[in-house]
């Protein structure tokens, strides 16, 4: 599950299953870790859900819940669909299963929604699981949980892959921005930023430090959404530690050289901790422009003020980087500018 960027990340994917499916998908609500709350934000406050139903049949939480749910889908029919039986976590006497309430936020997320599970199915003898591009696949769906039998299919964790694969992208461009955001990421716009602006999203806080421990060099995995800047398997090159975690000088050397290759006029920070305003600013003197941030950060309007950026510089492993890539790829007639940092053009080197 994880935070916005991984919740937005297995979206796509679900919206792929979904459709291929033919069903119509209840939109979820989005998770917000405010230790220690966990708070439900419904799809429709942050995304427009005319826009996502261009794609596929979509029903909001609020109306499945009020109205189809009773119907439907009453308490004695709610069974919890997981690939496999799996021992629990906090309670050793239960049997395998499912356990789709264990834990924060799936216990809170269940709950929310009035849910109670009576019962567990399981879809890892389907071939290719949730991945309906193996053949036989969306057969075996539709006979082993026909819509009669089973008309909701409620899954203990998202029924796509993650990290998302390139083929589930530009599902992004149905993703909008709600009326609010929009007009908040404009209304920061007009008020802060001179055009042209470059975008900056920072990743720094104690726990990104914990994920870019994992990259191992020499095996070259995929880490987070790192195949964004480097193709999936890497096939564009290596992923490093410069790119997970850039020290202050590379990513002001950076900001810089951006800064210069558009003639920028303002500068914009998103980060989860350190901002480097300061930093920043030191370094744009010659250019007698400014970096700045939201005085209250809103993750939301920062993502919808980056992804109309003339130019955009985000972090290669990040998820979070990821959604304002993917809109910058796929919304609108062609890409906009987008760069990583750690990730430098290829060099091309002719022999004459």
């Amino acid at each position: 599950m994880g935070r916005f960027g991984n919740q937005v990340d297995q979206f796509l994917g679900v919206l792929a299953f979904a459709k291929s499916l033919d069903r119509t998908l209840v939109l979820p609500n989005f998770i917000e870790f405010k230790h220690p709350e966990t708070n439900m934000v419904p799809f429709e406050v942050l995304f427009q859900v005319g826009s996502i139903a261009k794609y596929t049949r979509v029903v909001t939480m609020q109306e499945f819940t009020k109205k189809i749910m009773p119907k439907v889908w009453p308490p004695e029919k709610r069974k919890a669909f997981c690939w496999t039986p799996r021992r629990a976590i906090y309670d050793k006497e239960a049997e395998p299963g499912c356990h789709a309430k264990e834990g924060n936020p799936f216990g809170p997320y269940w709950d929310h929604l009035g849910v109670t599970f009576v019962g567990d199915e399981y879809f890892g003898d389907i071939p290719g699981g949730f991945d309906l591009n193996q053949l036989g696949s969306r057969k075996k769906w539709d006979e082993k949980f026909s819509s009669e039998e089973f008309p909701v299919l409620a899954f203990s964790s998202a029924p796509a892959a993650f990290p998302s694969k390139g083929k589930v992208w530009n599902i992004q461009k149905y993703l909008r921005w709600s009326s609010r955001i929009t007009e908040q990421a404009k209304k920061y716009i007009a008020n802060h930023l001179q055009r042209p602006f470059v975008a900056v999203h920072l990743r720094n806080d104690a726990d990104w430090v914990r994920v870019c421990e994992h990259i191992d060099v020499e095996k070259n995995r995929p880490l987070f959404a790192s195949e964004q800047c480097l193709g999936e398997g890497h096939h564009l090159g290596k992923l490093t530690k410069e790119m997970c975690i850039p020290n202050k000088q590379q990513i002001v050397d950076q900001i810089v050289e951006k800064v210069g290759s558009i003639g920028a006029k303002s500068v914009f920070v998103a980060s989860d901790k350190d901002h480097m305003i300061d930093e920043i600013n030191e370094a744009l003197k010659p250019y007698e422009i400014e970096a700045h941030r939201q005085e209250l950060d809103d993750m939301y309007t920062s993502l919808a003020i980056m992804g109309r950026a003339d130019l955009f510089i985000g972090n290669c492993v990040s998820t979070f980087s990821h959604i304002v890539k993917r809109e910058r790829d796929h919304t609108g007639q062609t890409p906009r500018p987008s760069a990583f940092f750690g990730v430098h053009a290829a060099k091309r080197n002719i022999e004459l």
